[in-house]
């Protein structure tokens, strides 16, 4: 049985306009106009998983995202004119690019003939132990836990209230050295429950923040939101 649920993803940028104006294009959704002038700005697209928050950070990025977005496209040139630069083409062996947005973070682009208005297909985690991650992950969010055979790849699919296809949670070598640039929220009824699943507090909910910071096994963060006192 899960103990949370997907909330939303958040992407931590250098420059909040330019990148609230890339992937808001990109995956087709809307800024809200309840951003705070000197807050996160939100991405909304119909339904509330749909949600993506643009965070500005102090720090730039400095080494390959860990965490990255693979997006349906019409065509890699529309991308790049967004701003995208092309970090390995469509090649007979490869049906995607591999692009780095404005800032130089990684995300892949699939060309496709017909493009949904929501365009978030999966969500990519490099992983020392995809199997691993793969499992806890499904354990903690539900969904359908799959393995490829013979492949350096595990994903779950079918997850409670994500509005993509996939995580996907690939094999690299080397391991986490640096705070992702991209995380996701969820939603849990007890904090414990996550905590007992194995994930790691990094920074209990206080008077600055509505959310604790967590880590799973191999140190990703993502947020936890619990139940406010009015909706239990």
């Amino acid at each position: 049985m899960s103990v949370a649920r997907f909330k939303d993803l958040c992407v931590d940028v250098s420059s909040v306009g330019p990148m609230t104006e890339f992937w808001e294009t990109v995956l087709g959704l809307s800024s809200s106009a309840d951003a705070a002038a000197d807050g996160p700005v939100p991405l909304r697209g119909d339904l509330p998983g749909q949600t993506v928050w643009i965070n500005k950070v102090a720090e730039p990025r400095t080494v390959k995202q860990r965490v990255h977005l693979d997006v349906h496209t019409s065509a890699i040139a529309d991308l790049e004119t967004l701003g995208a630069t092309v970090q390995s083409p469509i090649s007979a062996e490869q049906s995607w690019a591999v692009m780095e947005d404005p800032e130089g973070g990684e995300f892949c682009g699939f060309p496709r003939d017909s493009v949904p208005a929501y365009r978030l297909m999966e969500v990519v985690v490099d992983s020392v132990d995809p199997e691993a991650q793969a499992r806890w992950w499904h354990g903690v969010l539900g969904g359908d836990f799959n393995a490829g055979e013979g492949k350096p790849y595990s994903w779950i699919e079918n997850v409670p209230g994500t509005p993509f296809d996939y995580f996907v949670f690939i094999a690299v070598p080397e391991p986490k050295t640096v705070k992702n640039r991209i995380h996701w929220d969820v939603d849990a009824g007890t904090l414990d429950a996550v905590l007992a699943a194995g994930a790691t507090l990094l920074r209990p909910q206080d008077d600055a923040i509505d959310w604790s910071v967590c880590a799973d096994p191999e140190g990703n963060e993502f947020c936890v939101f619990l139940p406010k006192p009015e909706d239990v």
